[in-house]
């Protein structure tokens, strides 16, 4: 005999039967309205942000060189061995990888080097200034970026404890004037979040009584440092180094200056087709810079910023420079003494201003020799300048690597690294990756017309400097006047010959 369910049951059973459906149909509503919102507010950021016309003069330099220093690219190094050889300090801009020390509205500077997104430019003279930025294998990246926060945390295991290094920090930030890294975008974030995971990871070593490594493969030694499977999936990672150089580019970054990056920034975060949007409006970005460089391609991309920014701006120092001197001349006729001249009437300079009249005088001299500099000259330059860069970075690097021994990452053991996890980086950073290949056709169109145009005044150089070259070019006035001369007879004659036959 079958039982019966009781009517209150089956009541019951029905309402909750329609309640878990209106649940489903509340939710389903709801993320479809959250991505409603997404969607209008990505599309009208990039419709905001496109530029509608590419600028024909994008690749002449500008009053204003901004250099969107993409962390782990190697841009330190193109700042000190090519561009502060080629600008005077007078020139650069207040440093400004702590945004709160510079205000460009104070300045009259013309180089700008900094980690700041594209969101700077709301605050530069958009139609004076160019840009320049270096790009780097998304993968690569990553793992530097993984391993310098390390390395920089590591430093502070001098101390006897967390607190003990944080103090110690903040009294000697105080007391100096530069930046320190811990001021500079990311790694404000990335390095005190390393640092207080390194402690952690030491204090946990003491009380088990081990200092002893269980592993010695760098990138998964977990009693030591973060694995690296484990920093990748961290939300700081997601936040920040995930597809970082797109949302560097597009100025979308945690350090934007735009009010609406962080909404725009998490909703693409969130939902993976609004990334195109982005992606969009950052390879627009790159069409209309001055100089997209590669990593990888540390030697053509060093040649062409030789040649095409090198070029151009001692071309612009050089002419600045002869304004600058007629004007003066101009100047020192209408007055009799610098006495005369009003203190008060100097628009505002960069914080050299403020030094005494001997400095400038010695600003202007480092400024003529740099306008004296041949695009060779430059190049030779950097050459020993990365040298030497290179040997300090790698003896810094040696001994905070110490501090965590046996870690020692080096790019044998990043060969070691399983494809799976290198798979998850990749599409961790698929928006990166399809900048990266974009730069790689920039670059690859733009090399080719600076080889170009290199092999063509090499040519033309080579026929006026060699001797029968000088021979000829001397000549060349003198036949083509000959020609002319000729041709002049020949008319004369014809004229002559039709004037006789209608008199005849």
């Amino acid at each position: 005999m079958r039982r019966m369910v009781h009517p209150t049951l089956k009541l019951m059973l029905l309402l909750l039967m329609l309640l878990g459906l209106v649940s489903i149909l509340v939710n389903a509503s709801s993320i479809q309205s959250d991505f409603g919102h997404c969607d209008r507010v990505v599309k009208r950021w990039a419709f905001s942000s496109l530029d509608q016309e590419i600028k024909e003069d994008r690749h002449t330099l500008r009053d204003l060189l901004f250099f969107l220093h993409v962390p782990r690219t190697g841009g330190r190094t193109y700042f000190h061995c090519f561009l502060r050889k080629l600008y005077s300090n007078n020139l650069e801009c207040p440093r400004s990888y702590d945004k709160l020390r510079f205000d460009p509205s104070k300045t009259k500077c013309r180089l700008l080097v900094t980690h700041d997104d594209y969101s700077m430019m709301s605050k530069l003279p958009n139609q004076r200034t160019s840009v320049v930025t270096i790009l780097r294998n998304p993968v690569d990246r990553v793992f530097s970026t993984y391993e310098f926060s390390i390395e920089v945390a590591a430093r502070f295991l001098l101390h006897p404890n967390l607190s003990s290094a944080i103090q110690m920090s903040g009294r000697l930030r105080s007391k100096t004037k530069g930046v320190s890294t811990l001021d500079i975008w990311p790694w404000k974030y990335l390095v005190p979040w390393m640092r207080e995971d390194l402690f952690a990871r030491r204090d946990a070593r003491i009380q088990r009584g081990s200092r002893d490594s269980k592993s010695n493969f760098s990138y998964d030694i977990e009693d030591i440092v973060m694995p690296l499977h484990k920093y990748i999936n961290d939300p700081v990672a997601h936040d920040i180094i995930h597809n970082g150089a797109t949302f560097q580019v597009a100025g979308l970054t945690n350090n934007s200056y735009l009010a609406e990056s962080h909404e725009v920034r998490h909703c693409v975060q969130k939902y993976k087709i609004l990334g195109d949007h982005v992606l969009q409006v950052a390879k627009n970005r790159l069409d209309n810079m001055l100089y997209v460089g590669l990593t990888e391609e540390h030697k053509e991309s060093a040649t062409m910023f030789a040649n095409v920014v090198g070029a151009q701006v001692i071309s612009q120092l050089r002419a600045s420079n002869t304004s600058m001197k007629s004007v003066s001349n101009k100047k020192s006729e209408q007055s009799p003494s610098f006495l005369d001249s009003d203190p008060d009437n100097n628009d505002h300079q960069s914080s050299s201003s403020d030094q005494n009249a001997g400095q400038l005088a010695s600003n202007e001299d480092g400024e003529a020799t740099k306008e004296n500099m041949t695009v060779e000259d430059l190049m030779e330059a950097y050459e020993g300048c990365i040298s030497s860069l290179r040997k300090t970075q790698a003896a810094r690097r040696t001994a905070s690597l110490k501090n965590i021994s046996p870690a020692n990452f080096s790019k044998e053991e990043r060969l070691q690294v399983p494809e799976m996890l290198l798979e998850q980086i990749r599409s961790l950073n698929h928006l990166d990756l399809e900048l990266y290949k974009y730069a790689q056709e920039i670059f690859e169109k733009r090399h080719k017309r600076t080889m170009e145009k290199l092999v063509t005044a090499e040519m033309w150089e080579s026929m006026f400097n060699n001797s029968y070259g000088g021979v000829l070019w001397k000549v060349f006035p003198l036949v083509m006047t000959i020609i002319l001369l000729f041709c002049l007879f020949v008319l004369f004659v014809n004229a002559r010959r039709r004037t006789s036959k209608v008199k005849i």
